[in-house]
């Protein structure tokens, strides 16, 4: 049997996320080659006023990620735990592919910072992202339609579970898809912790910027099984790998399409890095075990992991 890690998107963050990280030489390394790319102390990141940057979040996220799976897989005197793939939500792709050996850290670093300043500059206020829970995925997708309109933008951007779908688009537009969503049959919307419209078509440009940056950093091919959530696919070419990463913040996150694949792939433990739990949650219908890091202690997701690769 095989352990999936899982890397959570832009929603997950909360203040203080980078600072209770464990106090480990190998996570020191982490924030230390974050920072250094960055010219700044990337723990200056995780105050809550500074999370109100897109750019914020998405570096904590990726720092958040990177150092708490190196630290994970790192069972102390040159012993290395084993993982079996991969899967990250959105921003979540970066530091999956960074565990994954795809991309190198400090490419990483570099592109997510631009990626933040990229869907930032485009919408700086005035859009963002809401969750419908509840509803159904088809009933949801003629709301969607029927409000979209040119100074009306809308569109479902997370298809994350089947009662549980997100909207990205125009305040006024969300303010309308929830309102008739509620009408119905929703059991609730709720406005997600993100400032940016992400996996919709508004990113089209953006995502293209980034694909030019992408261009000159070398992706190679994957140690571990890499699963797309915008594709529902496993990847391996690095070409397609770099294609991803670039143009997912303006796809459609296919997450319970791409879970449903994992557990075909014989994956069967879910192991969600921090700082939250919402992919746990989210995983358990297919992957009873799953677990979030940072609900539990280290050893003892150690020993799951140990125990299932001997199942």
């Amino acid at each position: 049997m095989a352990t999936l890690l899982t890397f959570p998107g832009q929603g997950a963050q909360r203040a203080g996320m980078l600072h209770a990280l464990p106090d480990h030489p190998i996570v020191t390394r982490t924030l230390a080659e974050a920072s250094d790319v960055l010219g700044h102390n990337v723990l200056r990141l995780d105050h809550a006023e500074r999370l109100a940057s897109t750019v914020a979040v998405q570096l904590c996220l990726l720092v958040a990620g990177v150092a708490s799976a190196r630290h994970l897989l790192d069972n102390g005197d040159g012993d290395t735990m084993h993982a079996d793939g991969v899967a990250g939500l959105s921003i979540g792709a970066y530091a999956a592919a960074v565990v994954a050996g795809a991309l190198r850290f400090d490419d990483a670093v570099r592109l997510v910072a631009l990626r933040g300043r990229l869907m930032e500059e485009a919408f700086p206020a005035g859009y963002g992202m809401t969750a419908i829970l509840g509803l159904e995925r088809g009933a949801l997708e003629a709301i969607v339609d029927a409000v979209r309109a040119p100074d009306v933008p809308v569109y479902v951007a997370n298809y994350n579970a089947d009662d549980q779908l997100v909207i990205a688009g125009s305040e006024q537009a969300m303010a309308s898809v929830s309102e008739r969503a509620i009408a119905a049959g929703a059991r609730a919307a709720q406005r997600v912790a993100i400032a940016v419209p992400s996996h919709c078509p508004l990113l089209d440009t953006a995502a293209a910027l980034l694909a030019e940056a992408i261009s000159a950093v070398t992706v190679r091919r994957p140690s571990l099984r890499y699963f797309s959530a915008s594709a529902a696919r496993e990847l391996r070419d690095p070409a397609r790998i770099a294609d991803d990463l670039a143009h997912n913040m303006a796809r459609p996150v296919r997450w319970h399409e791409t879970m449903l694949l994992a557990r075909a792939c014989d994956m069967r433990l879910a192991v969600e890095m921090p700082p939250g739990n919402v992919l746990t949650r989210l995983c358990q219908p297919l992957f009873p075990q799953a677990v979030a890091c940072a609900e539990m202690r280290t050893d003892s997701v150690r020993f799951m992991m140990l125990r299932e690769s001997h199942a």
